[in-house]
This record gives C-alpha cells, sequence and structure tokens, in this order.
C-alpha cells in the first residue's frame, strides 16, 4: 500500500468553524500574539494565557470534523495515510484519521509547565489555576509557543522521506519550520497542493496545484486519487 502524507494547516479547520490567528479577522485581531502564544506572556500573564485556550478549547468541543477530514480518513481505505498537522486541534482524529502527528501540540491536553514531558488529557474545556503536575509545578497548554523548540520536527521529516504522494492542505507554506518539510520529499514523488489562492512553492518540486479551499479540493483530490467519488 502506497504511503499518503498530508501536511495539513489551520485552512482546513476554518471549514469547520474555528477562528484562526492569520486570516483577516482572525485571532490576531483579537488578541497580541506575544501575549497569548510565548513563553514571556506566560510568565507575566499565565491567568490570560490560561483564559485564551480555555476559550479556543470550548470553541473546538463545540465543533465537528468536516468534508476535506472526512475524506482524508476515507482515503485509508486505499492509502497507508500519515497526517502531519500544524493544527492544535483534534478534528482529523475526531473525523477516523489513525496516524496523526502534531507538530505544534495538541490543544486536548495539558502539560507541566516544567517539564514538557509530562502531558495529560484534560477532562472537558478548562484548565484551572492551581492544577499542577506530580513535579508540583502549574498546568499550561500542550502548545509549542512562538520561540520554543517543535520537538516534533524530526519524526515528521522521517515520515516525509518515506512519501510516495504528498498533499499539502490548508496552509500556505509560510510557516515554517513547517513549510521546509516539502523540501524533504523524494525525487518523483507527487505533490498536490489545495490551496483557493496564489501560494509560493518554497522549493522546486513539481506540483499539481487544486485551486479551491480545503473541503471541496480534497473531494478533487479524492476522485484523482482513487478515481472514485467521495460521498461522504
Amino acid at each position: 500500500m502506497k504511503k499518503l502524507v498530508v501536511l495539513s494547516g489551520a485552512g482546513i479547520s476554518a471549514e469547520s468553524g474555528l477562528s484562526t490567528f492569520r486570516d483577516m479577522g482572525g485571532l490576531w485581531d483579537e488578541y497580541d500574539v506575544m501575549e497569548v502564544a510565548t513563553p514571556e506572556g506566560w510568565e507575566r500573564n499565565p491567568e490570560l494565557v490560561q483564559k485564551f485556550y480555555n476559550e479556543r478549547r470550548k470553541q473546538l468541543l463545540e465543533c465537528s470534523p468536516n468534508k476535506a477530514h472526512n475524506a482524508l480518513a476515507e482515503l485509508e481505505k486505499y492509502y497507508d495515510v500519515e497526517i502531519i498537522t500544524q493544527n492544535v486541534d483534534d478534528l482529523h482524529e475526531r473525523a477516523g484519521s489513525s496516524k496523526v502527528l502534531h507538530l505544534h501540540g495538541e490543544l486536548r491536553k495539558a502539560q507541566s509547565s516544567v517539564d514538557p514531558q509530562l502531558v495529560y488529557d484534560i477532562d472537558g474545556w478548562e484548565i484551572k489555576m492551581g492544577e499542577k503536575c506530580e513535579k508540583g509545578s502549574q498546568l499550561r497548554p500542550n502548545v509549542v509557543w512562538f520561540g520554543e523548540p517543535v520537538h516534533a520536527m524530526m519524526p515528521a521529516i522521517e515520515i516525509t522521506k518515506k512519501a510516495d504522494i504528498l498533499v499539502v492542505v490548508g496552509t500556505s507554506l509560510n510557516v515554517y519550520p513547517a513549510a521546509s518539510l516539502v523540501g524533504y520529499v523524494s525525487d518523483g514523488v507527487p505533490v498536490y497542493l489545495i490551496d483557493p489562492g496564489d501560494v509560493t512553492i518554497p522549493y522546486n518540486v513539481d506540483v499539481d496545484i487544486i485551486r479551491e479551499k480545503a473541503g471541496k479540493g480534497v473531494e478533487i483530490l479524492f476522485k484523482k486519487l482513487t478515481g472514485e467519488n467521495y460521498t461522504g
């Protein structure tokens, strides 16, 4: 079975109603990113950071996977699908995808503020101030903030190197180091890019561009890869 590797970004989750940082009217218009998505912001005002991610988590629980998530999960019937996502939501998993690597952490998990290896599932949508890990430190969101290392990059690179097909959906390839993954595909590996706008490919690879939003684009991709219509 051929290995299909998918690199997904915020655009796929936006169609489920999740707010994004980068789009006009997105979260950067409401919050200063330096205050809610950096270690320094956490040091200055952990209550604000906690509130921000609790709100994001509550919103996530009110959203459902969309056609793009569901179709990618359905492709597991035809391919060995591995998803590398820049998203911290769990919509891929809830759609049924069985192999999902989160580059930037997982919103529905908490971690120790002194030991990032200590990660816990969250019961519900809220991390409260005063909730601590076994080392006695406050629990914080299990999210990679600006300025923090992306520990999942090395596993992501190894997965990408093994791809027989690479699909990029919902990301403008402007977020690094994630965008660099395109440069690790082997020569001759077909690359599909699903995006309604003009995207500059940062590497010299042959790309089949599907100029659609995620839902429609993945539906077109499904037909290209399977010869069948997606009916989900």
